[in-house]
């Protein structure tokens, strides 16, 4: 909890009921615009899945999934999702899709191991979404075309809400800037990575953060990143300045797919080149999945901004250390 932050003289302009309906609003609005701007189709999606199939996302390598047997099937074991950066690609084979057109779903995920604050929970949920692309797409103008996108789409669902409630005031710049990791730690050397976020964030308003998991100059890496679903050179955060917390807040992931050569090179470098046996990995290696680009949107997160809101516990019902509860009760963060 020593990330909690209380902002002084906090209220939540919504009451509970209000808010629910204002959770709805944000998440019809952005969902169909994003589904219209990129082709996007809705599919269902798993909750859990085999862990012998190299689909479940293991994020920056030390997470727990969440694991349970199943009596039915002789005891056989089921995880979680922690994401669906895998899955999609494999369902956009399955299902048929074709060049230009991609899918998107609600994935709902347990991180049993995150440290909780206003914008962690151990419930993520979040608009998992692929597009099929060209071999020769695989370039960072693809990559920085399709930012811009999920970026006017978000400038637009704030627009939105302003005029649906008059207490939000459109705060999102109208271009997002763009920084490459090397860049931003030749720009901020002394400061540790979160730091410069922050520091690009509030100086820019909107960031597009590119080239995340490889190591930098000075030896370290700017954050982790699975070595086997976005190639480290092609993927990007969308970063934005959070003024009720005065945070910067990070609300999507995304980045174009690996292919084998990306694949092969990165499991190298993150000591897991056993991985590439797994079922997944191998239809990458012998070219059997189509080129893609994908990325995860927060749906708490967005609505916690949109908002205003000082917890994501105030848009999205979890479980939370009984110490923050108490804060948010003394504090009048309303908490689901």
């Amino acid at each position: 909890m020593e990330k909690f932050i209380i902002p002084k003289d906090y209220h939540s302009e919504l009451n509970l009921h209000d808010t629910q309906i204002a959770i709805k609003t944000v998440k019809d609005f952005f969902q169909n615009l994003l589904s219209q701007r990129l082709n996007l189709s809705r599919v269902s999606a798993p909750l859990f899945v085999d862990p012998d199939s190299g689909l479940n996302d293991n994020l920056n390598g030390v997470e727990r999934p969440v694991t349970f047997d199943i009596k039915e099937q002789n005891g056989r074991e089921a995880e979680v999702v922690q994401s669906l950066a895998k899955w999609k690609r494999y369902a956009l084979k399955k299902y048929g899709f074709s060049y230009g057109e991609g899918l998107y779903t609600d994935m709902n995920a347990i991180r049993r191991d995150e440290i909780t604050d206003n914008i962690h929970s151990i419930f993520v949920d979040q608009w998992d979404w692929e597009k099929i692309i060209k071999k020769d797409e695989r370039t960072i103008a693809t990559l920085m075309d399709t930012v811009k996108v999920v970026y006017k789409c978000l400038r637009k669902t704030e627009k939105y809400m302003a005029i649906q409630y008059d207490y939000i005031e459109e705060i999102l710049p109208h271009d997002i800037f763009f920084v490459t990791t090397q860049e931003l730690a030749d720009m901020f050397p002394d400061n540790t990575p979160k730091e410069r976020e922050y520091y690009i964030a509030k100086a820019k308003g909107a960031v597009c953060i590119m080239q995340i998991g490889d190591i930098l100059e000075n030896g370290e890496r700017h954050d982790g990143r699975a070595p086997d679903y976005d190639d480290w050179s092609l993927n990007a955060d969308i970063v934005v300045y959070y003024p009720v917390l005065d945070i910067a807040l990070e609300l999507s992931s995304m980045g174009i797919r690996v292919d084998k050569k990306a694949l092969l090179s990165q499991l190298k470098k993150a000591g897991c080149e056993e991985r590439k046996n797994l079922p997944f990995q191998k239809a990458i290696i012998n070219e059997e999945l189509p080129y893609t680009i994908g990325g995860g949107i927060g749906q708490s997160r967005i609505c916690m901004f949109f908002l205003r809101k000082a917890h994501i516990g105030e848009v999205q019902s979890s479980l939370w250390p009984e110490d923050m509860i108490a804060q948010c009760e003394e504090n009048g963060v309303q908490l689901l």
